[in-house]
């Protein structure tokens, strides 16, 4: 991370905590809800089918820009199907970079080639070993390992939901991560049960083994874009939602810290990672906003 993005995400975070402030500094762009796959665990794929115009992606990152977010996603469906007016996914992640955004992410599912070394950052899901994932997500593990292979940067962090099928695979994944030379981390989340997809959410008890396997594969040193301060939050879902300071942009409809917001009762049962840190990180938790130091310094 350039120290100029460090010292104006430092200068938000100081003012969000000292002065309360409800302002959003993460925004995600929903690009398109088509996908190439139909995953177990995943409520949002293919429902419209629409890949959204890249006039109206781009007014939807300016709009974002001007509420003052400065980390930017783009989600789908799968973000590499998207093509309009000549623009691929790279030319949004070039654009975004010339708007201003500090930090540009893109999250996809891996089946595409995934060299696109203008991201900080591509999370791709792999959802355990090969057994499992390919249960998860039918048969694209080799495919993703093959794209992997072929990138030309380390900017790819693996992005694990974890659930009933695959929460005994948290070591393989990391130990993959570890061994890959352009993968940088894993990222966890714990599933998030939508009504369709309730079966496969975690205990609290099994959610508490998923976090000491995450606490040992960091004392081993495995690279983990996790912050271990907020498991217990996690563990018992006690941080406070929605997260303020993320919103997310889908076909000109703005929504507060994520899609699922609008689901009665999903924020009590929200799996993700990022939103139990960030909540806790601008509420002044000391011990999480230590740790986030070190963690993006190492790995953004």
């Amino acid at each position: 991370m350039k120290v100029s993005s460090f010292l104006q995400l430092a200068a938000f975070g100081i003012k969000t905590v000292l002065f309360h402030k409800k302002d959003p500094i993460l925004g995600t762009v929903i690009v398109t809800d088509r996908c190439n796959l139909s995953c177990r665990h995943c409520s949002v794929n293919n429902i419209t089918g629409v890949i959204h115009p890249y006039t109206q992606i781009k007014s939807e990152m300016q709009q974002l820009y001007g509420m003052g977010v400065r980390i930017l996603f783009f989600c789908g469906g799968e973000t590499f199907m998207w093509k309009d007016s000549g623009k691929t996914i790279r030319d949004l992640v070039i654009e975004a970079k010339e708007m201003g955004f500090l930090i540009v992410n893109v999250v996809t599912n891996g089946t595409h080639p995934v060299d696109l070394p203008e991201a900080d950052l591509i999370l791709l899901s792999l959802d355990g070993d090969k057994e499992r994932h390919n249960i998860i997500r039918g048969d694209t593990y080799d495919t993703i390992m093959n794209n992997i292979e072929h990138a030309t940067s380390d900017n790819i962090c693996f992005y694990m939901a974890v659930n009933q099928i695959n929460k005994d695979t948290i070591e393989s994944v990391c130990r993959k991560a570890h061994e890959l030379n352009n993968v940088r981390a894993v990222s966890f989340n714990f599933h998030t049960p939508y009504p369709d997809t309730a079966e496969l959410q975690l205990s609290k008890e099994e959610k508490q083994t998923c976090c000491n396997t995450i606490s040992r594969m960091m004392d081993e040193g495995m690279p983990i874009f996790n912050l271990k301060s907020a498991f217990p939050y996690l563990i018992n879902n006690t941080f406070p939602t929605p997260c303020w300071q993320c919103v997310v942009i889908e076909n000109g409809v703005l929504s507060t810290c994520g899609r699922c917001i609008s689901v009665p009762g999903l924020c009590e049962k929200c799996g993700y990672f990022f939103v139990a840190e960030y909540t806790l990180l601008f509420r002044g938790n000391i011990k999480i906003i230590l740790e986030m130091l070190r963690t993006y310094l190492k790995y953004v």
